[in-house]
């Protein structure tokens, strides 16, 4: 059963998914072993799952890359959760610094007191982000990043005697968060239906997707007609009142890992340079590591950006933390002119840079970003052995240990999986059956495709990949045997 949220992100209702032979609305166990109550209770499953609708599995406890549920089931964490545990669940020093940190003190307001926690994380990631990216705005997720990322590079325009500059465009399809901020630079045509009137409009260009391309485009063709769209877009729009343009360096839940050729990064970072433009990468899914860098950034050391954003694995899924990563001459320029205008009440929490800084400290000591790339090739092997011999894995991409596969019903002409099916739902219903947990996506009710995120921690060995590959092996065969039966692939 889907979330509200999932319904509104996969563009379907959620009354398509009741009646379904594997979910016994009345309560006890689905046939999948899924809980299913008449009412949900007090937690957030009110608000996103009505009564009826299956239980999700209990979580009991976690242990390097498995989750335990309360009856003892394991799963494979193949996504990280929402691309986040980066260091899987239960690691020692991490429990030991919150430990730490919380006979200290957990919270002390960064407006009355500095504390070393917050001293030792912003340091340790302005090092490991580089020359220009070394001072960070920490806040408490991805979406409070983006928006703080925003506002930075308006007020820096303000202080910069640029006041003109205020648009900025984000791309379609895209995805930067949740607050209105945030959507409102994100590029997903179904939401935009739903909180459009919320939302101040803004201009977006063509990401450069490498699998579903436009008629008469190569790759490479399509990625310098999205570059060049761009700066028709500054144009357009008047190169003196474009702030920023934001993008996923590496793609995340809009574009399932969608990597597009060297020469766009770079063409992208000429243009925006050319006319004065903010360069703002958005790494909350693609940072700390996961692609085989620090920074996804670093694979394209020729278009360096302004501004990044990073979230999710900075802390690991161990506390809620996020950034936004800008330079010391841009951060000198905002504090002389008065300071930023900006701030939560939870920015620079004690016990989250903490967190943080423990988390930082793993992933130099073990090689972690050395072991996303080693582990990152294997796994790329893995899924393109599966691709060759599932007819419904259409492509395999990424970088590192942020990986996809996209769900198709004919390799041949890329035909979707037919909308009404919600592939992606019901593939990660037939993965909990195998003990494997997936984070699977669409986009805009389906019109970029259907993929499943394969984004395991960043300390998973060479034999844990082999597990999680025999495991979403079974799972594809087991829903292209579905699907035969149903008649929509042969």
């Amino acid at each position: 059963m889907r979330s509200a949220q999932e319904c509104d992100q996969l563009g379907v209702p959620e009354a398509e998914n009741l009646g379904r032979p594997d979910i016994r609305p009345e309560g006890g166990l689905s046939m999948d072993g899924v809980r299913t109550s008449p009412e949900i209770g007090f937690g957030l499953q009110a608000f996103t799952r009505p009564p009826g609708a299956p239980r999700l599995p209990r979580i009991a406890r976690g242990e390097g890359i498995w989750l335990i549920d309360t009856d003892g089931n394991r799963y494979l964490d193949a996504s990280s959760g929402p691309v986040a545990s980066n260091l899987g669940h239960g690691h020692p020093r991490i429990l030991a610094a919150i430990e730490a940190q919380a006979r200290q003190a957990v919270f002390a307001y960064p407006s009355q007191f500095e504390s070393a926690a917050n001293l030792e994380f912003a340091e340790r990631l302005g090092r490991l982000a580089g020359p220009g990216l070394d001072r960070a705005f920490i806040v408490s997720g991805g979406s409070e990043a983006v928006e703080s990322a925003i506002k930075f590079a308006r007020q820096y325009a303000v202080a910069m005697g640029e006041a003109s500059r205020w648009k900025v465009i984000g791309r379609q399809p895209g995805y930067h968060g949740n607050t209105l901020g945030a959507l409102a630079v994100s590029g997903d045509e179904h939401a935009h239906e739903v909180f459009g009137p919320l939302l101040r409009a803004v201009s977006r260009v063509p990401a450069p997707l490498s699998y579903r391309l436009p008629p008469n485009h190569t790759v490479e063709s399509h990625a310098r007609a999205c570059a060049a769209a761009l700066e028709e877009a500054i144009l357009r729009e008047g190169p003196e009142t474009v702030l920023a343009f934001i993008m996923e360096p590496v793609g995340g839940l809009a574009t399932g890992a969608l990597v597009a050729p060297d020469s766009y990064y770079e063409a992208v970072r000429q243009i925006c340079t050319r006319h004065g433009v903010k360069l703002i990468f958005d790494e909350v899914m693609s940072g700390a590591g996961r692609t085989g860098r620090f920074l996804a950034a670093d694979h394209w050391p020729a278009a360096r950006p302004d501004i990044v954003v990073v979230a999710k694995g900075l802390s690991a899924g161990y506390a809620p933390l996020g950034a936004a990563l800008v330079s010391a001459e841009m951060v000198r320029v905002l504090a002389e002119s008065g300071g930023f205008m900006h701030g939560f009440t939870y920015n620079a929490h004690v016990m989250s840079c903490a967190v943080g800084a423990a988390v930082l400290r793993e992933i130099e000591e073990a090689d972690l970003v050395g072991n996303a790339a080693r582990m990152g090739e294997l796994l790329r092997q893995r899924l393109e052995t599966l691709a060759a011999q599932s007819p419904i894995i259409g492509d395999v991409r990424g970088k590192g240990l942020l990986m996809a596969v996209e769900l198709v019903a004919n390799r041949q002409t890329k035909q979707m999986i037919p909308l009404e099916k919600v592939a992606p739902e019901r593939v990660k219903q037939l993965a909990l059956r195998r003990g494997l947990a997936l984070y699977c996506r669409r986009t805009s009710r389906g019109a970029y495709g259907d993929w499943l995120m394969l984004s395991p921690p960043l300390t998973i060995t060479a034999e844990e990949i082999e597990v999680l590959s025999e495991k979403l092996g079974a799972v594809l065969d087991d829903y292209a045997t579905e699907l035969r039966a149903e008649g929509v692939i042969r």
